[in-house]
């Protein structure tokens, strides 16, 4: 397949979603450039704390923060105790916490005195859906921990009664992540562990929501708990660079050795996707850096010639011998057909007839910013 790519950034035609102008600019650009105009870097980010502050007066938390140890969430404890917050901090444990991580999050504690609550999973559920999202040959790997995570977040903020939730994301320094990359969506979870799972989820409870997130889940809390997505990243001038030299001095930080590898999981994860789904994951983050004016496009292109740090051969086989199976077993995978969401039973069709509502909730800050760039352009 003859290579696509955009003029601006390095997103190509690995993704089935890019589509070019006529000038040869790709449509993750037009949605960066609608984020800029959206969230422009003007100090909003002090007005949306006031108001989260005033609502919370008399709570013990006015927010919730998901922690996982890696340089965003670290940043953005640090943004918000900055501007006054008072987040109860959240991390989210399916069984491949990195140590690094976990030393960072220790020290966040111990100079923030913030409260933590960690959230670990059953270990025989994400066992198995991590080998059932195997099975089911998608790139989608990481979609029962990034359920896990949103579920973790709402289900403890409807149990603390707290309106809303703070995002480390930004989209200055991600970008959108392609839909036939990472498509979340709890009903496509259900369908592949009934296809392919051999334990059975427990059922969902407001305030214990295990991996269940899917349409009714959000309605609950999103319209009956009222609760809120907050990209406060998306309002501040977020340079990596700069931000590591801030948390380092703060929480004495350290880096834990690649972009998200404060989960050890997605050492095979890169792998796989390389390997399997001719996918590299950098390629989005890399392009919303060359947006953002913190990478050269030429400087890119050569990086992205190189395997990433994060595929490191160690803990590829930690990761492997954690899930109980080995090599044989991973070689067994990379040989099935390479599928993606659009081959399960999932929400898609239903999110498709839903454009216009979906433009709103990301307005209101009910759904990420971001969504309805995702689905929709």
């Amino acid at each position: 397949m003859k290579e696509i790519i955009c003029k601006r950034c390095i997103m190509n035609n690995t993704t089935r979603f890019i589509s070019l102008d006529k000038d040869g600019i790709c449509n993750y650009c037009h949605s960066h450039d609608e984020l800029n105009k959206q969230f422009p870097i003007n100090g909003n980010e002090k007005k949306i704390a006031k108001k989260i502050i005033s609502e919370g007066k008399n709570k013990k938390f006015d927010c919730i923060l998901g922690l996982s140890g890696g340089r965003d969430s670290t940043y953005l404890v640090y943004l918000a105790k900055s501007l006054g917050l008072r987040p109860l901090l959240i991390h989210f444990n399916d069984g491949f916490s990195n140590p690094v991580a976990g030393q960072n999050i220790r020290n966040i504690i111990r100079k923030t005195n913030f409260e933590l609550r960690t959230i670990t999973s059953d270990w025989r559920e994400s066992k198995d859906i991590k080998l059932s999202l195997l099975k089911a040959s998608v790139p989608d790997m990481q979609l029962g921990t990034d359920l896990g995570i949103a579920s973790s977040l709402y289900s403890l903020a409807a149990k603390e009664n707290i309106k809303y939730i703070l995002s480390g994301v930004s989209f200055r320094t991600e970008g959108v992540v392609p839909l036939d990359w990472n498509y979340l969506d709890g009903k496509y979870l259900k369908e592949i562990m009934k296809q392919y799972g051999t334990v059975t989820l427990r059922k969902w409870e407001p305030n214990d929501a295990g991996f269940n997130f899917d349409v009714k889940e959000f309605f609950y809390y999103s319209f009956i708990r009222r609760i809120k997505f907050v990209p406060l990243l998306y309002h501040v001038n977020y340079v990596r660079p700069q931000a590591e030299e801030i948390i380092k001095k703060e929480f004495d930080w350290t880096y834990p050795g690649a972009h998200y590898m404060d989960d050890l999981f997605q050492s095979l994860m890169t792998y796989i996707l390389r390997v399997k789904f001719k996918i590299e994951f950098r390629r989005f983050n890399y392009s919303a850096l060359i947006r953002s004016g913190q990478l050269d496009r030429d400087e890119a292109m050569e990086k992205i010639k190189e395997i990433y740090s994060s595929e490191d051969e160690t803990i590829i086989n930690l990761c492997i011998s954690r899930l109980g199976i080995d090599k044989n077993y991973i070689d067994n995978i990379m040989k099935l057909e390479p599928k993606s969401f659009l081959d399960y039973n999932t929400n898609y069709n239903l999110v498709k007839k839903f454009k216009y509502p979906i433009k709103l909730f990301c307005k209101l800050g009910i759904l990420p910013p971001s969504l309805y760039l995702k689905f929709f352009t």
